[in-house]
């Protein structure tokens, strides 16, 4: 039989939440989504993990992705949630939401990364790998044959007098209603400036965004390829249940 795990992905909009076949990287039944609550303090969120978590009637371990640098369990930034999760000790709250759990905590960027480079594109695993997840802001993850160097942070990259995350997210296209092609020269912009920075062999464009990618990659103009994720926004939840199935604590 299957071996199952459960993934949680806390995004700028939306908390989803699923079981994983960990064997195959597909969802078993139905994802999960509530809002994310406004204002993402700790405690909403961790009472909407708890939720879905009882809406799936799951009592196992439990992956969870943040929009956050990870370190030892503790959050030391927040990007697109409230600002009461730095220095928050992840493992003394989620264990007062969810006692006699086993429960890890990673950036939401690299679950998806690390989901992308065994159940994804293929070349995710070779050469200087950048993936790139489009959403509310922009997580990365920096992979180098398949092994993750955890905790980047392009997406606050200064750019243009800003930072990179509020000049090419999708929510930066949503909200100025930019056409594809204008977006795309946006990305492409940033794209060029991380060749220049990093010298990466590919990359890999996640995040919801990225079930369209049809209408926007081939408008992009950086020498170095870049190529959808296969697992499209599905990577931070399969991710999340790898990294606690196999141990993984950033």
């Amino acid at each position: 039989m299957s071996k199952i795990g459960f993934g949680i992905d806390v995004g700028g909009s939306g908390i989803k939440g699923a079981r994983v076949d960990l064997e195959t990287g597909e969802f078993v039944g139905d994802r999960i989504k509530i809002l994310t609550p406004k204002p993402a303090t700790t405690d909403a969120v961790a009472e909407t993990i708890v939720a879905i978590l009882d809406q799936a009637e799951w009592d196992g371990p439990v992956g969870i992705t943040l929009p956050s640098v990870v370190k030892n369990q503790h959050a030391h930034t927040a990007a697109n949630i409230d600002p009461s999760w730095v220095n928050t000790d992840l493992t003394e709250l989620f264990s007062r939401y969810l006692p006699e759990r086993r429960i890890h905590v990673l950036n939401d960027a690299d679950a998806a990364g690390l989901a992308e480079v065994k159940f994804g594109h293929p070349d995710a695993s070779y050469g200087s790998v950048i993936m790139l997840t489009f959403g509310t802001g922009i997580g990365s993850a920096f992979l180098q044959d398949g092994v993750l160097f955890p905790n980047t942070e392009l997406g606050h990259l200064a750019f243009k007098d800003s930072e990179v995350e509020k000049y090419a997210s999708s929510a930066v296209k949503d909200n100025e209603e930019l056409s594809y092609t204008q977006w795309a020269k946006r990305v492409s912009k940033v794209l060029t400036e991380f060749e220049r920075l990093f010298w990466p062999s590919l990359f890999i464009a996640g995040g919801g965004i990225s079930r369209k990618s049809e209408k926007w990659i081939p408008k992009l103009t950086s020498t170095t390829p870049v190529v959808a994720a296969e697992l499209r926004n599905r990577a931070g939840i399969v991710g999340a249940a790898m990294a606690v199935e196999q141990g993984l604590l950033p």
